[in-house]
């Protein structure tokens, strides 16, 4: 327990800022399944599901909650599944 006021609101603003976090990347993690799994499938809608999952990776990038080069890993990750075996 916080003695300070400071203190006391900034574990207010960590509880509220985790919380996000947590949504956010449970929401990256399921989009990203899914496109792996559907490429994995060769499903119709790869495409679409992977082009979701990169805008999802992107806005997680500019809202903090990953790092530009986790997230460019996640990407390439995603591409090169899809890239056809030679």
């Amino acid at each position: 327990m916080a003695n300070i006021k400071s203190a006391a609101k900034q574990n207010r603003k960590m509880i509220k800022h985790r919380a996000r976090n947590r949504a956010a990347m449970a929401t990256l993690r399921t989009a990203v399944k899914k496109a792996r799994t559907a490429v994995d499938a060769k499903t119709a809608d790869a495409t679409t599901l992977i082009k979701q999952a990169v805008a999802i990776v992107d806005s997680a990038v500019t809202k903090g909650i990953l790092k530009r080069r986790t997230a460019s890993r996640y990407v390439s990750r995603l591409q090169t599944r899809t890239a056809p075996a030679a």
